[in-house]
């Protein structure tokens, strides 16, 4: 039983809710400054097309996003997102395209595949004791392979899979409402994000997940299995990143076996300036988004610029390492 003594003071959780807002705001503010920016130095940045597809391209990193933060905020790590989504669009072209199965059946197919990864992931990490970035790098490589060996290192098209391109590439607001074609790989986006946000803040997978990030131990000590919850935390983020393998393979009208490297660091990084800690136990959903938001206005506008692809990397990589360094100068400041 849990004493007053034991319980968290009331001016921590009150510091830790208000940095985490004002996290939020400062990156929403990030935002606001780069559109602004973009849409100064290029009359085409802020054109209905571009828009449309900062969105759609904020669908598929988003999702992976939302995935990564449920696993961060556990206090743990999942480098293996970007291969996972690959793997479960290979995965989908394998039931839709070679075994000729029904719709609902590839892509709940590949979503239960990517929850099985994920079970595994959480396995290694939960049962194993290896840390999670060993864990989730073998399985990165694992799947990655997999990936090529499943698909004889040839992507796989959905030509014949009636619909499938309509997943991520239609639009059913714009049916109902025309002067508004948001494409539903959007509108999956914000559904996953609300479901994700729901489950972190009023279901008890949502308390353990925020509960062993900040203090396994205790959590453990009050009789609770947390590696049970572990694997369910990896488990559901893998279910996740399927969801992510059918919007992407949906909106290239294909499954590519040798995509999927750096997703997840374009992710991580998504959740990191979004607000959410890398040692676990504080974090939300729409910092997240926001995150996302970011990154895809940012690569957008560089191509815009006409910058060069490889410096659209090291602009990245920089942003990583800022995003990390901030978030080192948060957690010293909550102590």
């Amino acid at each position: 039983m849990i004493t007053e003594s034991q319980k968290t003071p009331p001016s921590l959780v009150s510091k830790l809710i208000k940095m985490t807002a004002h996290q939020r705001v400062l990156a929403f503010a990030s935002l606001i400054v780069l559109l602004i920016v973009f849409s100064i130095a290029s009359p085409n940045f802020m054109q209905t097309s571009n828009m449309l597809a900062i969105l759609q391209a904020t669908s598929v990193n988003g999702v992976l996003a939302v995935a990564a933060t449920l696993v961060i905020i556990s206090g743990g790590i999942d480098l293996s997102v970007g291969t996972l989504m690959t793997f479960t669009a290979v995965i989908a072209g394998v039931l839709l395209t070679n075994m000729n199965l029904p719709l609902p059946i590839g892509v709940l197919g590949a979503i239960l595949a990517g929850a099985f990864c994920g079970f595994c992931s959480g396995s290694f990490v939960a049962k194993m004791k290896i840390p999670p970035f060993i864990a989730t790098l073998g399985m990165m490589l694992i799947l990655k392979g997999l990936s090529l060996v499943v698909s004889g290192a040839r992507p796989i098209y959905f030509n014949n899979t009636e619909g499938f391109d309509e997943i991520s590439r239609g639009s059913l607001i714009g049916e109902v409402l025309p002067f508004l074609p948001i494409p539903n790989g959007v509108l999956i986006l914000f559904i996953v994000a609300g479901v994700a946000s729901y489950v972190l803040s009023k279901t008890i997978l949502g308390r353990y997940c925020f509960g062993i990030g900040s203090n396994e131990e205790a959590v453990r000590l009050s009789g609770v299995n947390t590696d049970r919850w572990k694997i369910a935390i990896y488990a559901v983020a893998g279910g996740i990143c399927g969801i992510a393998g059918i919007l992407i393979s949906s909106r290239l009208n294909s499954a590519q076996p040798a995509l999927g490297l750096g997703y997840e660091l374009e992710a991580i990084a998504a959740v990191v300036i979004g607000g959410t800690s890398l040692s676990g136990g504080r974090g939300t959903i729409i910092g997240t988004l926001i995150g996302a938001l970011i990154m895809a206005v940012l690569t957008n506008g560089l191509r815009v610029l006409s910058v060069a692809q490889e410096w659209q990397t090291v602009v990245t990589g920089i942003i990583i390492i800022l995003a990390v360094y901030a978030d080192m100068m948060r957690r010293q400041k909550s102590k």
